[in-house]
């Protein structure tokens, strides 16, 4: 993929390394792409045999010689320009509860259609088979039609009623708006799609004449079989203990989009919470998901004190590989076994207390943050185990390997100017056993961020999220990307004033388990500068004696994961040294009062770190790099905090027959427990979380208050 930019393809290269528009589209399909600059005769065909129609150029050859990629989008995570929309979908899923009536409608871009009258269909999924068997198999099927022939005007309204011909026993599904020329239900063709939800308007008469009686019925059979299925809660992740690590370790878990603090903490699902993460990676077996919930103080609300507590999935929202069989469909699944039992229980009934025993909130006692490291400025670096130090060296370098994970992170520096003696982080190339190879690097002009995929660019155009081959990336802003790979190892790349700050987060996992330029992970900082050969750095204030340090953490020309697709990149890079031993940097800061930044050095350069600041002023001759190095040192530090261990004592329950204030359990939390009128309190009336993990006090009881009464007796006498 490197020809184009160094100009030496073969002149039929666009004939079979294929480039798509758009590249991206709904999982329900129905997204027309253009393959760019090639005649391809034929149909087209997806891995594992998925076949579709399309529009051809020429009338020669059969065979598939040509390949591209497609990006498939869990609906969640669509852009909201790209399916067709519910207006107020709370409407439509709690449609036939009580006091929800009316007409029900539904918008779309008219574009993402191209036909002049449409048609609005139904389509419903739901599984069947026996659970965790060969034989458990989504299904995804046209169901019926509300409109025919309707002008692709961008709205729909109708009035619903309950299906008829026993549709109404799909209770999950979505809305198709196509082109009128198609048969009723054909697949493989342009549509635009809303999300998938509760199909509450067509169910039956039973539901609208007693919602909750029905749900109940509903409720009660969906406990009865989680009951018969295997027990996922214990090989899921225990949740972080506060909302400020859950949204630090960003290499295990990720915004939960229906409940996000940045978008106005609209937590439907979670009242109470102002912000939800889910863990990123699929439980093994499984296939389960975690949830993690906190609200407005920081602290995890639990199932057992709230309706709006972290519950965990039996499905993982996101799905999982190999992706096309439950409980792995993403999406879909979940809302068979996670959402559609949270409606019966809790949303159209009252009786919630059936799906938290079998969903209960994980508490975060078993919870381990991840270490952080971090390279930022000129280039400055911090170990995980908290070591700091300069290395300006110009070349490829081993940031973080480790050979028991598999996981292996470079870093390429060069001079800051032509002028100056000192380097910066210019890419970052990462990969994980047998991973995709993700590259993230400054672009020419150092104004944002390119991702590279196995050596070809990647556009965050359409999408922001990306699931790849072992790895997933996210990438909000141009200047803003974040690689998460199954191990819980995490990669964050920032850009700041032309600079790259990349932090790096591993779970406990890696202890003992890393090599290179940012430490071994064990939390002895002794340890942390070790040459590639083994042998410890002896002082580790002599800047010469850390620049041999880390030029012995030059890469091998076998092991370089970078991409060489320019005539700079190869000729300083590919076909030169790994690490340049003509370039000598600046080792101290000139210390000279003439010098015209050191006014601005001393008034943006203070407090703990300044050192690196002043060397990017006053060595690389850049205030707005100085700056950015002193934000990137701060940051790091608030990370680091953010992410240090904090301690539970678990769940306190309320005693029988009494209540309870506090629904914090974390060191320093008090409890107050109190018994309703009519019992005597027994036991400790507050409990303290205490350093040793253990609730303070006794046992709280509030056993029968018994009035003795004196009795009376008269004797009469007759």
């Amino acid at each position: 993929t490197t020809c184009t930019s160094l100009a030496n393809c073969c002149p039929d290269y666009k004939e079979y390394c294929v480039n798509i528009s758009p590249y991206s589209g709904s999982v329900f399909g129905g997204t027309d792409f253009i393959i760019l600059d090639a005649n391809i005769c034929g149909s087209v065909e997806f891995n594992d045999n998925i076949n579709t129609v399309g529009y051809i150029s020429s009338d020669n050859g059969t065979t598939f010689t040509r390949a591209g990629a497609w990006l498939s989008v869990h609906t969640g995570k669509l852009d909201s320009k790209f399916k067709a929309i519910l207006d107020n979908s709370t409407k439509w899923q709690y449609y036939g509860t009580p006091n929800v009536g009316g007409a029900l409608e539904m918008t779309w871009n008219t574009s993402l259609v191209r036909a002049e009258k449409v048609n609005i269909e139904l389509w419903g999924y739901r599984e069947t088979g026996e659970p965790y068997t060969e034989y458990w198999l989504g299904e995804w099927q046209y169901l019926y039609s509300l409109a025919k022939d309707h002008p692709n005007n961008g709205s729909f309204s109708f009035l619903p009623k309950p299906a008829e011909n026993g549709f109404s026993s799909w209770e999950l599904g979505s809305v198709r708006v196509s082109s009128s020329s198609h048969p009723d239900g054909m697949w493989n063709v342009q549509a635009a799609w809303t999300e998938d939800h509760a199909l509450a308007w067509h169910l039956e008469e039973n539901f609208r004449k007693d919602s909750a009686g029905w749900a109940l019925e509903k409720c009660l059979a969906w406990d009865k079989l989680e009951n018969q299925l295997p027990n996922f809660l214990s090989e899921i992740i225990d949740c972080p203990c506060t909302l400020a690590q859950a949204r630090a370790d960003t290499g295990r878990f990720h915004t939960d989009y229906g409940c996000d603090i940045e978008k106005g903490s609209v937590c439907t699902y979670h009242p109470g919470s102002v912000h939800c993460v889910r863990a990123i990676q699929a439980s093994p077996k499984y296939g389960a998901g975690q949830q993690c919930c906190y609200d407005s103080t920081g602290a995890q609300v639990l199932t057992a004190d709230s309706i709006g507590g972290s519950t965990p999935d039996r499905a993982h929202d996101w799905g999982s590989p190999p992706y096309k069989k439950p409980p792995r469909i993403p999406g879909l699944s979940h809302w068979i076994y996670d959402v559609l039992s949270f409606y019966y229980c809790c949303l159209w009934s009252d009786n919630c207390h059936y799906y938290f025993k079998h969903r209960p909130s994980s508490d975060c006692r078993r919870y381990k943050s991840p270490e952080s490291a971090v390279v930022f400025g000129d280039p400055h670096f911090i170990t995980f185990d908290g070591t700091s130090y300069s290395f300006n060296g110009k070349g490829e370098y081993t940031l973080v390997e480790s050979l028991e994970k598999k996981l292996t992170i470079q870093g390429r520096t060069e001079p800051v100017t032509e002028t100056t003696n000192a380097t910066k982080l210019s890419s970052v190339a990462m990969r994980e056993a047998s991973s995709d190879i993700i590259e993230v690097r400054l672009v020419s002009g150092n104004s944002g961020l390119e991702v590279l995929l196995n050596q070809k660019t990647l556009s965050f155009t359409e999408q922001t999220w990306m699931d790849l081959n072992g790895a997933f990336l996210f990438s909000p802003t141009s200047t803003n990307v974040t690689v998460m790979f199954p191990s819980g190892a995490g990669v964050e790349v920032r850009q700041r004033e032309g600079t790259m700050t990349t932090t790096v987060l591993l779970p406990e996992d890696f202890k003992d388990a890393t090599l290179g330029l940012l430490g071994n992970m064990n939390g002895d900082a002794k340890d942390d500068l070790v040459f590639s050969n083994a042998s410890i750095v002896q002082n580790s204030s002599n800047p010469e004696e850390l620049f041999s340090f880390g030029a012995s953490w030059a890469i091998a020309n076998v092991s370089a994961l970078f991409t060489y697709d320019s005539e700079y990149l190869l000729e300083t890079y590919y076909d030169a040294p790994r690490h340049d031993t003509s370039f000598i940097p600046v080792f101290l800061v000139p210390e000279s009062p003439d010098d015209p930044l050191a006014n601005q050095a001393a008034t943006i350069c203070s407090g703990e770190g300044s050192q690196f600041c002043r060397y990017d002023i006053l060595v690389g001759r850049s205030p707005g790099i100085g700056n950015a190095t002193r934000i990137s040192f701060q940051s790091h530090v608030s990370l680091v905090e953010d992410l240090k261990p904090v301690l539970s004592c678990g769940w306190l329950s309320p005693p029988d027959n009494g209540k309870k204030e506090g629904t914090t359990y974390l060191q320093g939390a008090k409890v107050r427990l109190s018994c309703n009128e009519g019992y005597n309190l027994k036991g400790s009336a507050e409990r303290l979380c205490q350093a040793d993990g253990q609730w303070s006090g006794e046992e709280t009881r509030c056993p029968i208050f018994l009035h003795r009464k004196s009795k009376s007796i008269t004797s009469q006498s007759s």
